[in-house]
């Protein structure tokens, strides 16, 4: 009964409610591409250090985990190496650098210059072409976000500039693999040996690359990866002037990375709370124009019980059917979205987006609902006021 008095409801006044379902539908687009935009801009913060093929990361002490600001030297990598546990240690260097595109006719592409031992940990595997073998090779593993938005093939070569002293400098390398995503600090990235790497990175002076080659950061592959807390409290007891933590500790640590996501959180928790308002405004002056027929209904015998279900079978068709064509049209949007919108869906963050929007509308419609449930009979025929 209730779910007939629902259904009758909504095919006699369909246009107001299809046309409400589709401001549930905006809302749920809002919803959904905050939540993506948060995945994708943490994904882009963090995308490198998350996919580690090691367990810790060692920095300087003092540094407060910054990759850019951290120095690690051989001396430090070999007294790692030492500590039992260990099973190999790669250091990595960072840096910034640009692909020269359209022989530098259009807009260039910025990217994370990252400088690997071949072989190591900190590197990045090919899943096209080869990993990086050879130490003194002009050649470059990059990322698939490099390979499509550069257009570049395995065994294409492409040009980076790089700022040395108050000159640009170019450089040739060859792609030797493609990697899968891998961003750095908001930009694509390409690996290429570390004594590479100290040749092509910005330099303060032309010419000033390092006979010992300074690191950023080294990263811990250890022979018992679940001992990852013990090994960290170890190495750190060991080796001086260093501290060690796990990749979900460094990329969290990063600047801007948790205010980033409070932020984009606080944002989405607002626009439900806007749902709910709309929702709850919407079904109360619904329910407000339908007491008299409530009151009829009530009159003629039907409970309570089945004026409420079908005034909550109102809002969840309503809900559904809006979040539905939302989810629709935000899948079909981000088609279409070029690829530099950080902008990235996964299944956890819209599973749990879509059902925080479908729970919004019952609590929404409770002031409705409770209306209903308030409505009297004597009403509907006049005889109270």
């Amino acid at each position: 009964m209730a779910l007939y008095l629902s259904v009758k409801e909504i095919w006699r006044s369909k246009g107001r409610f299809l046309l409400f379902s589709m401001v549930i539908a905006l809302i749920t687009v809002l919803v959904l591409f905050i939540a993506g935009l948060a995945e994708g801009l943490a994904a882009a913060n963090r995308e490198y250090l998350a996919k580690l093929d090691g367990e810790l990361i060692v920095f300087q002490e003092n540094v407060k985990l910054s990759t850019l600001s951290s120095r690690i030297n051989d001396k430090t990598i070999r007294q790692i190496n030492r500590v039992d546990g260990i099973s190999s240690v790669g250091p990595v260097g960072f840096g910034n650098s640009t692909i020269i595109l359209n022989n530098g006719t259009g807009e260039n592409l910025d990217i994370s210059l990252i400088g690997i031992e071949p072989t190591l940990p900190g590197g990045a595997p090919a899943l096209e072409g080869r990993n990086l073998r050879n130490k003194r090779a002009y050649e470059a593993v990059i990322d698939s976000n490099v390979a499509e938005r550069a257009n570049l093939s395995v065994g294409d070569t492409f040009t980076i500039k790089s700022i040395q002293g108050t000159e640009d400098e170019y450089f040739e390398l060859s792609v030797a693999g493609i990697t899968d995503g891998r961003q750095f600090f908001f930009q694509p990235s390409i690996f290429v040996p570390t004594t590479i790497w100290d040749k092509i990175r910005p330099q303060a002076a032309a010419g000033a690359a390092n006979s010992e080659i300074t690191y950023n950061v080294a990263v811990v592959s250890l022979e018992d990866p679940a001992a990852w807390e013990a090994m960290a409290a170890i190495i750190q007891d060991n080796v001086d002037g260093i501290e060690v933590v796990d990749p979900v500790t460094a990329y969290e640590s990063s600047p801007g990375y948790q205010a980033q996501q409070s932020t984009l959180n606080t944002q989405r928790g607002f626009t439900l709370l806007i749902g709910i308002l709309v929702i709850g405004g919407f079904f109360q002056i619904q329910t407000l124009q339908r007491v008299p027929n409530i009151g009829m209904l009530k009159a003629v015998g039907v409970s309570n019980r089945t004026v409420g279900l079908s005034v909550v079978a109102q809002i969840l068709a309503v809900t559904v059917i809006g979040v539905l064509i939302g989810s629709l049209g935000t899948i079909g949007l981000a088609q279409g979205l070029p690829p530099v919108v950080p902008i990235r869906f996964t299944s956890d963050a819209l599973i749990a987006a879509i059902l925080s929007l479908l729970i919004i509308g019952p609590l929404g419609g409770l002031v409705s609902v409770r209306l209903a449930l308030r409505a009297e009979p004597l009403m509907a025929v006049g005889l109270s006021s």
